[in-house]
């Protein structure tokens, strides 16, 4: 049945499995054919004037694959060359995470526009940036980790500038760098909350998620969080993502307990584990508090009341002191 289409089939092995309506009408498929297309599932509209192979589209990872082709597909349409993608898009180029790639629009800044606008599902930044401020990653052109960090404060706050700023350390960035990219960014809106991301940003963070919950013990106020707190007994070792005093805060993922999850172990032996962990770091009388995506954002407050109460019982039960832990410590390599 669909024969006569097997050049566009071809064309879209070609470019990444995408497609232009240009190259579509070039190739002798009207719109009568496109809707046949699109109705079989053969292609699937990424926006305006580009297709995806259907097919392809389904296998790709929702978190990175798919917001990389909706980048590509963004970029069949740019008619300058005057911008590099940044903000959340060089975020998941760069693979230092977003607030949800999946819902992520695409950003690009660009030196001359008349102030930031959406057009077309792409969000134009008037910020000017220095020519060593750009890399090229599989084919992007990209903002690099350092400014991208910056530019992830500015644009969503405190609690992912902190993720990105954590995952910049983390790449090898370093804390001046970071500065120096902001000290191009005088008078600029969000300057404060950037300083603050930079002061408080550790490469040992491991996880966006992570970053989150860091940035959540710190609004309780009790303290710096120590990061991958590590004890071993000689036979058992294991680790906690946070820890204040005696107390430990866990981020909670869900993605773990999926059949099919990153690491690739069943859902069961995954709690099996988590189980085991939890029991091993309590039995050295310490507290924990386990928070998840929820607990950060639909259930803040309540969450912050918990994690409180949690915190304040561990420190009546078992002081604030780790002297006697000091045996047990170890150190993760990172």
């Amino acid at each position: 049945m669909y024969g006569m289409y097997l050049p566009v089939i071809a064309l879209l092995g070609a470019q990444h499995g995408l497609i232009t309506a240009r190259q579509l009408s070039d190739a002798g498929v009207d719109s009568v054919g496109v809707r046949r297309l699109l109705a079989a599932g053969v292609l699937v509209r990424l926006r305006r004037g580009v297709y995806v192979d259907g097919e392809a589209w389904s296998c790709l990872d929702p978190y990175r694959a798919q917001p990389l082709a909706r980048l590509r597909a963004a970029r069949l349409t740019l008619t300058s060359e005057d911008y590099a993608f940044s903000h959340d898009s060089s975020s998941i180029v760069l693979g230092m995470g977003a607030p949800d790639p999946r819902q992520a629009i695409v950003h690009v800044s660009r030196t001359k526009v008349h102030g930031d606008a959406v057009r077309a599902g792409v969000k134009h930044h008037l910020a000017p940036y220095r020519d060593r401020d750009v890399t090229c990653v599989d084919g992007f052109p990209v903002l690099n980790r350092a400014r991208t960090a910056i530019d992830m404060v500015r644009e969503h706050g405190r609690a992912h500038g902190l993720a990105s700023c954590d995952a910049a350390l983390r790449a090898g960035v370093s804390r001046s760098e970071l500065l120096d990219v902001l000290s191009t960014m005088s008078c600029w809106p969000h300057t404060r909350c950037v300083r603050w991301c930079i002061e408080h940003a550790d490469g040992d963070a491991e996880t966006y998620l992570e970053s989150l919950v860091r940035d959540f013990v710190l609004e309780l106020g009790i303290g710096r969080p120590d990061l991958q707190f590590g004890l071993s007994d000689g036979h058992r070792t294991a680790f906690a993502d946070l820890r204040v005093h005696r107390h430990l805060f866990e981020a909670d993922g869900l993605l773990k307990y999926d059949e099919v999850n990153p690491s690739g172990t069943e859902p069961r032996a995954v709690l099996v584990e988590e189980k085991q962990r939890t029991d091993f770091l309590t039995g050295f009388k310490l507290g924990m508090s386990r928070l998840t995506h929820h607990d950060l954002y639909a259930g803040r407050a309540a969450a912050l009341r918990r994690a409180a109460r949690e915190y304040a019982d561990t420190c009546a039960r078992f002081g604030t002191d780790i002297d006697d832990l000091a045996a047990y410590r170890v150190e993760r390599r990172r």
